[in-house]
């Protein structure tokens, strides 16, 4: 299996480069708990029309190392400079999704745009980019004590609050958001890739996550995608206003989707995200 160190403190994590090594370059960054494997049906959809998919499994999830520190966002950010630098790519398309949201802005801040092309940010969450948590620039938002004790659920019961989010992360009670009862299972058994030492290290990074400032900072193009049905991240408090604080961002809003919409809205996200690097 592929692997490259980090060049923080030489953490070892796994990754995958799938398509043809000229193709155009995509960069996927995953979600809290998952590994790659989130991204199974953009990956392979675009890998097979000609496109280079590369994404690795963040510190503490999946495949790549068990470890104590480096769960801070510049970190985190300094993690995808070190797969991008380790295999040269260039000209790339920078695919985020929940608090990998937050690590593509801050990759921007920290390392500039001299080797992305555009970036697409998918169902920012909570306290990510800019997400709901109140803050002294967002005082509409939501109280960091509730996130904190969503924290606290977590840490008593991972399993449990694993199970007990699955209906509301795939938004099952919507029209069209048809996923198998075993396809759940599966989905929430993957999030079981992520240690409990990185589980809750993310948690206590979204309690005072703010990258809002840094938006309007971004000098690439920028798609932003969202469900209307996010529990995770209520679009109004996180998608529409991130679309409004990026100059020139394009919103793509999906009606009835949740945060899981990689799954549920499979096909439509792969096709905007073709449609946005081609454009």
């Amino acid at each position: 299996m592929p692997y490259f160190e980090t060049s923080t403190d030489g953490t070892r994590l796994h990754y995958v480069d799938y398509g043809p090594r000229d193709g155009r370059t995509v960069v996927f960054v995953n979600s809290s708990y998952f590994g790659t494997e989130m991204w199974e049906f953009q990956m392979l959809a675009l890998a097979g029309e000609g496109y280079r998919c590369v994404g690795f499994d963040r510190r503490g999830h999946g495949r790549s190392d068990d470890v104590w520190g480096g769960f801070d966002l510049d970190t985190l950010a300094g993690d995808v400079a070190a797969l991008v630098d380790h295999l040269d790519l260039n000209d790339i398309t920078l695919v985020g999704h929940s608090i990998g949201t937050a690590e593509a802005v801050r990759y921007l801040t920290l390392h500039g745009s001299g080797r992305v092309a555009r970036v697409a940010l998918v169902a920012l969450v909570a306290g990510m980019a800019p997400g709901p948590a109140r803050s002294a620039d967002h005082p509409e938002g939501v109280d960091p004590a509730l996130i904190e004790a969503g924290n606290e659920a977590f840490r008593k019961d991972r399993p449990g609050f694993f199970a007990a989010g699955a209906d509301d992360f795939f938004a099952l009670h919507r029209p069209g958001n048809e996923v198998s009862p075993a396809a759940v299972q599966y989905w929430v058994e993957r999030c079981a890739g992520a240690t409990a030492r990185a589980g809750n290290a993310l948690g206590e990074l979204v309690v005072t996550l703010n990258v809002a400032p840094e938006l309007a900072k971004i000098d690439v193009p920028v798609l932003v995608v969202h469900g209307t049905h996010d529990a995770s991240a209520p679009i109004a408090l996180t998608g529409e206003r991130a679309a409004r604080l990026i100059p020139g961002s394009t919103l793509r809003v999906y009606e009835n989707a949740g945060h899981g919409l990689f799954v549920t809205h499979a096909d439509q996200l792969t096709a905007d995200l073709r449609e946005f690097m081609n454009r």
